[in-house]
């Protein structure tokens, strides 16, 4: 017997459109997140999402009965992500400059007004938060980030990751001790 995704992939290569979109949205917000967590903005990652289902879409024929759906699509995910990273080029400042020598980007830049002092403390607060996250462990620091960036539960985070949600809970656990403790205890 086929579980629930195998059966709609199924469905869908026989014809049963439903079935695709049934299996797309089941898994948008897993995909966006895990995307995410690698690209670290909000409009890549929703591109590469798309890139991603449209993927998985080209290669369902290639999908292997036997093999967990989410598993295949991660992979899927991970690799579209790792690859727009690979390819994705910074622009030196230099290139913003016209033929008289002048930098047309600074021209157009707002002003930057001086903020709060709330807003200075809590900037500092959430730079040494992120550099301490930073140290962590890789497998700490993705639970973290889909926890709190992605606000997935740690359910799906499990079922992304391919893990039972105890481990899941334990290394969100240890992370957050691993933070207290390198933060002085102030988180």
């Amino acid at each position: 017997m086929l579980d629930k995704d195998a059966q709609l992939i199924a469905d869908y290569l026989k014809g049963d459109d439903k079935a695709l979109e049934i299996l797309i949205v089941k898994y948008l917000r897993q995909v966006y997140g895990l995307v995410f967590y690698y690209v670290k903005n909000e409009s890549d990652a929703s591109d590469l999402t798309q890139d991603v289902f449209l993927k998985m879409w080209k290669n369902l024929k290639k999908f292997k009965k036997d093999e967990i759906f989410l598993n295949w699509l991660s992979v899927i995910a991970k690799n579209t992500a790792l690859d727009f990273i690979k390819k994705k080029k910074t622009i030196p400042f230099s290139e913003f400059m016209n033929e008289n020598e002048e930098n047309v980007l600074v021209e157009t830049l707002a002003d930057i007004k001086p903020t709060p002092d709330d807003e200075v403390a809590q900037a500092e607060i959430t730079r040494e938060l992120y550099a301490a996250s930073g140290k962590l462990p890789e497998k700490y620091q993705q639970v973290v980030s889909l926890h709190y960036e992605q606000n997935l539960t740690f359910q799906e985070i499990a079922d992304l990751l391919g893990e039972s949600i105890n481990t899941v809970k334990s290394r969100y656990r240890r992370a957050i001790a691993m933070l207290r403790e390198g933060l002085g205890g102030s988180v």
